[in-house]
């Protein structure tokens, strides 16, 4: 057994930040952070002493404080998750139909105005852009589902009431789902494109 222990080490045998307060602080010994130099010392807790803390009925106390703690917050933090999908289960979704030629120019359009914002902010990059007539199908159905997911769903408006929300990542992985099915069953020439993006995306997220 090492004649020390880290705060990491700790944390591993159960203590918590405000039990390593009350009960060993100050530290024994400080020493220099091994990965980051620059960075504070770390805090050294000689292990004979955590031993003997551990025994004491305050140490039994405050664990068992903190584990209470613990189940309340993860109790808490399920709650409000399932609240955010529950929430988001709720949101109507639906894809308007637009006849699929002004649909296809739309979309365009709204690539075109893409590639021109990112020049703004790229200076490196040049704008191209393009017309239905020299775009081949698969980019224009790429460019379609694109358009109908940002401009014609609530996909954007949704994923900013989730910012900070408990549940996020699954409520964002949820409602993504939702707006390529919606968008498919609309525009059945669309399945492959939204099944594709889909897979994407969700590769992506891990």
């Amino acid at each position: 057994m090492n004649s020390h222990f880290t705060v990491v080490e700790l944390r591993e045998r159960g203590w918590s930040p405000a039990m390593i307060r009350a009960l060993l602080d100050p530290p024994d010994q400080l020493a220099p952070n091994p990965v980051f130099r620059s960075a504070a010392p770390m805090r050294l807790y000689e292990a004979k002493r955590v031993l003997l803390a551990e025994e004491t009925e305050a140490f039994t106390a405050l664990r068992a404080r903190a584990e209470r703690r613990s189940r309340t917050a993860l109790l808490a933090a399920e709650r409000r998750r399932g609240e955010t999908l529950a929430g988001l289960a709720a949101v109507p979704v639906t894809v308007p139909v637009v006849a699929w030629n002004a649909l296809a120019r739309k979309a365009v359009d709204h690539r075109n105005h893409r590639d021109t914002e990112r020049a703004r902010h790229r200076p490196d990059h040049v704008p191209d852009p393009a017309r239905v007539t020299d775009v081949d199908e698969s980019t224009l159905r790429r460019w379609v589902v694109n358009y109908l997911r940002h401009e014609l769903t609530v996909y954007d408006g949704t994923l900013g009431e989730l910012f900070g929300k408990v549940g996020r990542a699954e409520a964002t992985r949820l409602l993504r789902r939702r707006i390529y099915e919606a968008i498919a069953r609309t525009y059945p020439q669309l399945a492959d494109e939204c099944g594709r993006q889909l897979r994407l995306r969700e590769r992506d997220a891990g």
